[in-house]
C-alpha cells in the first residue's frame, strides 16, 4: 500500500464539477449564453425536483492559515447588511428571468463564515429569498459554521427559518496544530455549540475534521476523534489537507511545508481516522465523508442518489443550482458560472443590474458525458460503459487505467467499471483517466492539490 500511494499521490482535481475550473475555456461565458441555460434547467426541473441555492457570506474575523476559499477578513460588523442587500438584489436578478416562482428544494450558507452575520441579517437574508420564492416538497437548508462566532440566538433563528442541518469546522483539538493553522477553539466550545443545535431540534450535526495538517501525528489524530465521537455528530467529513500555498491569496503561511505529514505518513492517519470511525458506527459515503446510517446522506448513498457539487455531497440533486454572493460558482447542468470575486467588483455590477459573472463554461455534447461517468465514480463507486462513449474513447480510457487496473483497484466488465474497496482512496486518479479535457491540456504548472 505505500507503494501505491507513493505511486498515485500525484497532483488531481477534486472534482466538484467537470470540467474542473482550470480547464474551463479560456473565452469564457457571455452573460446571454449563461442565461440560456438557467432558464433552460429551470423550465425542465422547477416543478419535478426544485432548484438549489449556494449563498456565499465571505467574512471572517480571522484568517485561518489552512483556507483556500475566498474570503475577506475584517471585524467590521456593518459590513453584513449591505452585503445581504446585494446578495438580495442579485437573486432578483435571477429572479426577473425565470417565467414562475422558484422552488427551492436546497440552500446552503457557506463562507468565510457564515455565523460571522448576526441572527437579524441571516434572517432579513433568508425571508428576503422567500419573498419570490416557495420551498419545494421537500426541503433542506443547511449552514457552516464557526464553533467561536456562533450563538444560541443565531441557532434558534436559522432553526426557525427551516434549517435543520448545520456544520461545524473543527479541523483538529490539539493545540500546537491549531496555533499553526490559526484556529484555536476548545473542545468545550464546541460542546456548547453541537449540544446548543440538539436541544434546539437539528437532526443531522456535522463535524469537519482535516488530517495532513502541520504537526499532526497518529496521537493528536486519535485524541481529535475521540473528542468528536463523543459529541456523536451525524456526519463527519474527514477532509485532506490540501495544500496550495501558489493560489494568490491564500493564506498557508504559519508552517513550513517539512511540518506537514508526508505520503504513507499522511495516509495512515486518514486510514486510522477511517477505522476509528468504523469501530464506531460511522459508514463511508463517497469520498472524505462518513455518516451514521439513520443520516440523510447515508440513505441518499444506499438509494443510488448520492449527488456532488460545488457544495459537496448532498443527498439529493437539482439540475439547476444557482450561487449567490462573491465568488459563489453556479451550475445549470449545461453550463458553468462563478461570479467575481472581489466585494467592491460583485457589489458595483450587482448595483448596475447585471449579474455579476466573471467566468464560465458552456459544456459540450461530451463534456456532458464524461460529467456523467465522472459524477458517478464519485457518487456510487461505478459507471457503466454505455452511457454516451463510443468504443475508441472507452478503450482510450481503459488503455490509461491499465495501471490501475493491474494494482487490482478496480474491475473493468464488459458493462461497467467498479470500483474495488480497496481503491476507494485512489478514485480521483480514477476519475482522472476518464477527463478529457486534463488529458488534453496538461498543464505547464501546478494548479492541483495532490491527490491523497
Amino acid at each position: 500500500m505505500t507503494n501505491l500511494i507513493q505511486k498515485y499521490n500525484i497532483p488531481g482535481p477534486r472534482y466538484t464539477s467537470y470540467p474542473t475550473v482550470p480547464f474551463w475555456d479560456k473565452e469564457g461565458i457571455a452573460l446571454e449564453d449563461w442565461t440560456k441555460t438557467v432558464k433552460k434547467s429551470f423550465d425542465e426541473s422547477n416543478d419535478i425536483e426544485g432548484i438549489s441555492l449556494y449563498i456565499h457570506l465571505p467574512f471572517c474575523e480571522s484568517l485561518c492559515t489552512f483556507c483556500a476559499c475566498h474570503k475577506k477578513i475584517t471585524k467590521r460588523h456593518e459590513v453584513e447588511q449591505p452585503y445581504v442587500e446585494t446578495v438580495l438584489k442579485e437573486w432578483d436578478l435571477y429572479c426577473d428571468l425565470l417565467v414562475e416562482r422558484p422552488k427551492i428544494r436546497e440552500i446552503h450558507l457557506g463562507g468565510g463564515t457564515p455565523t460571522f452575520f448576526s441572527a437579524e441579517n441571516l434572517k432579513k437574508l433568508i425571508d428576503g429569498i422567500f419573498k419570490r420564492a416557495d420551498k419545494f416538497e421537500t426541503f433542506d437548508f443547511s449552514f457552516e459554521s464557526h464553533p467561536n462566532l456562533t450563538s444560541e440566538l443565531q441557532l434558534q433563528t436559522l432553526y426557525d427559518l427551516g434549517s435543520r442541518r448545520n456544520s461545524f469546522g473543527i479541523q483538529d483539538y490539539d493545540p500546537k496544530v491549531q496555533k499553526a493553522i490559526h484556529r484555536v477553539q476548545s473542545f468545550e466550545q464546541v460542546k456548547k455549540v453541537h449540544d446548543l443545535s440538539k436541544k434546539i431540534g437539528y437532526e443531522s450535526i456535522s463535524h469537519d475534521l482535516i488530517f495532513g495538517l502541520p504537526f499532526q501525528t497518529e496521537e493528536s489524530i486519535r485524541t481529535t476523534i475521540k473528542n468528536t465521537i463523543a459529541l456523536k455528530p451525524d456526519r463527519i467529513a474527514y477532509y485532506s489537507y490540501a495544500h496550495v500555498p501558489w493560489i494568490k491569496g491564500v493564506g498557508q503561511r504559519g508552517f513550513e511545508d517539512s511540518d506537514l505529514p508526508k505520503d504513507s505518513e499522511k495516509r495512515h492517519l486518514y486510514e486510522l481516522g477511517k477505522q476509528l470511525f468504523f469501530d464506531n458506527g460511522y459508514v463511508e459515503v463517497g469520498m472524505d465523508h462518513f455518516a451514521l446510517p439513520s443520516d440523510s446522506l447515508h440513505k441518499a448513498m444506499e438509494a443510488k442518489k448520492l449527488h456532488r457539487n460545488f457544495m459537496g455531497y448532498t443527498a439529493g440533486k437539482t439540475e439547476l443550482m444557482i450561487g449567490l454572493g462573491m465568488s459563489s460558482i453556479s451550475d445549470s447542468w449545461y453550463a458553468f458560472a462563478q461570479n467575481e470575486k472581489d466585494v467592491d467588483t460583485y457589489t458595483e455590477k450587482v448595483n448596475a443590474g447585471i449579474i455579476p459573472i466573471f467566468r464560465g463554461h458552456l459544456l459540450t455534447d461530451k463534456d456532458l458525458v464524461i460529467r456523467k461517468h465522472i459524477l458517478n465514480l464519485m457518487c456510487n463507486l461505478e459507471t457503466e460503459w454505455n452511457v454516451g462513449l463510443n468504443v475508441e474513447t472507452k478503450n482510450e480510457i481503459i488503455s490509461r487505467l491499465s495501471e490501475i487496473i493491474e494494482d487490482g483497484l478496480i474491475e473493468v466488465s464488459e458493462n461497467k467499471i467498479v470500483v474495488k474497496e480497496e481503491g476507494r482512496m485512489f478514485v480521483r486518479n480514477i476519475c482522472m483517466a476518464f477527463d478529457l479535457r486534463l488529458v488534453e491540456n496538461q498543464p505547464d504548472i501546478r494548479i492541483f492539490s495532490m491527490t491523497i
